[in-house]
């Protein structure tokens, strides 16, 4: 009886410790997601966000023009990082992953922003002087 009790028991504890294993891989509904973004002013800022929040499971974007931070709260159930990535790629912006590691939007995508909104162009930057562009 001791032997049947003892090995009921370890085969509750090995259904509990997958139970447990199986909710740390469940994606969550409001993830919230921070990454740098290459642009310069107004503009760039709408188009941006525009572009993320267009990615189905962006709940929430905004991009600050100062810091370059993208703050984004996405449903990880309907998409991935990489997809709001692609997204800000397409429209001609850049993204920095750290320091080594920077995804580059396509040579077309780029020429197809906004004159100003040329964040490659350190003249133009210079030009913004820190002022918020806007359309």
């Amino acid at each position: 009886m001791k032997k049947i009790v003892f090995i009921f028991s370890l085969f509750l504890l090995g259904f509990s410790t997958q139970a447990q294993t199986q909710k740390e891989v469940k994606k969550k509904r409001n993830a919230k997601v921070t990454f740098t973004v290459d642009g310069i002013c107004g503009m760039c800022k709408k188009r941006i966000e525009t572009a993320a929040l267009k990615t189905k499971g962006v709940k929430f974007a905004i991009w600050d023009v100062k810091s370059h931070q993208m703050n984004l709260i996405m449903d990880e159930r309907k998409t991935d990082l990489s997809t709001i990535h692609k997204n800000i790629m397409a429209v001609g912006h850049d993204i920095i992953l750290d320091e080594d590691k920077k995804l580059m939007a396509s040579d077309k995508a780029y020429e197809s922003v906004h004159p100003c909104c040329k964040y490659r162009d350190s003249k133009i930057v210079e030009d913004h002087n820190g002022e918020l562009k806007k359309q």
